[in-house]
């Protein structure tokens, strides 16, 4: 299996990880094919695919911010069961940002991801693909030691509508398992940074961020 970085929308690996984010995402987390083009030719953005025997078997998207030394998992596809797909994505971008934070004088502070809470929402079937399950990905996630952060969490639709989009966790993933909170100011200014590419901000979601600025940390719990 191949670990294979894509930076542009001509690639003809994007069109097979388009099609696979189609067939297991909802419609609101999959930004359309052609608006791809920006963030695939930014540096900053890492798009890498599993490629096993010519075909795209799974992705994940990632991203290094220097000035706080964390990282986002922006998201992870399994696309078939028995490949180890999971650990071989997980351990390549491991190892990518263990160079990036050390190209930086730093090790890696933590790396934020969007995690689905089946127990708050169960209408995704994620395709099909077994290993997608929201239960499943919740409990490798807590193993991998992602933990949630302690605050009512919706997020903006990346389709532009201005729609909140919930069901799901904001959770961090700390290089010290030790670290019990985070700075409320580092979650907000993360997340304003986050979805600044989204001019269309929800209300809910305002009114989310407006409250962490007022909050001094934000505790971080098991999933």
């Amino acid at each position: 299996m191949e670990f294979t970085r894509i930076t542009s929308i001509k690639d003809p690996l994007f069109a097979q990880m388009h099609k696979l984010m189609q067939e297991i995402f909802p419609r609101e987390e999959v930004l359309d094919f052609p608006l791809w083009e920006e963030p695939l030719e930014d540096p900053g953005i890492r798009v890498f695919v599993a490629v096993h025997e010519g075909q795209v078997v799974g992705a994940t998207e990632y991203r290094y911010y220097e000035d706080w030394n964390v990282a986002m998992t922006d998201f992870t596809i399994i696309g078939r069961e028995g490949l180890g797909i999971g650990s071989f994505l997980a351990n390549h971008r491991k190892r990518d940002l263990q160079k990036l934070a050390a190209a930086n004088g730093k090790e890696l502070f933590g790396m934020f991801a969007e995690i689905y809470n089946p127990y708050l929402s169960q209408d995704h079937e994620f395709g099909g693909i077994k290993p997608m399950d929201p239960y499943v990905r919740r409990e490798v996630l807590s193993h991998l030691g992602y933990q949630r952060l302690d605050f009512p969490y919706v997020h903006p639709s990346w389709q532009g509508d201005g729609e909140a989009v919930g069901g799901l966790d904001l959770c961090f993933m700390p290089g010290d398992e030790s670290l019990g909170e985070l700075p409320a100011s580092l979650v907000a200014d993360f997340l304003n940074r986050y979805y600044a590419v989204l001019p269309n901000k929800p209300q809910e979601w305002l009114a989310m961020v407006e409250q962490l600025t007022a909050r001094k940390s934000v505790a971080l719990l098991p999933l």
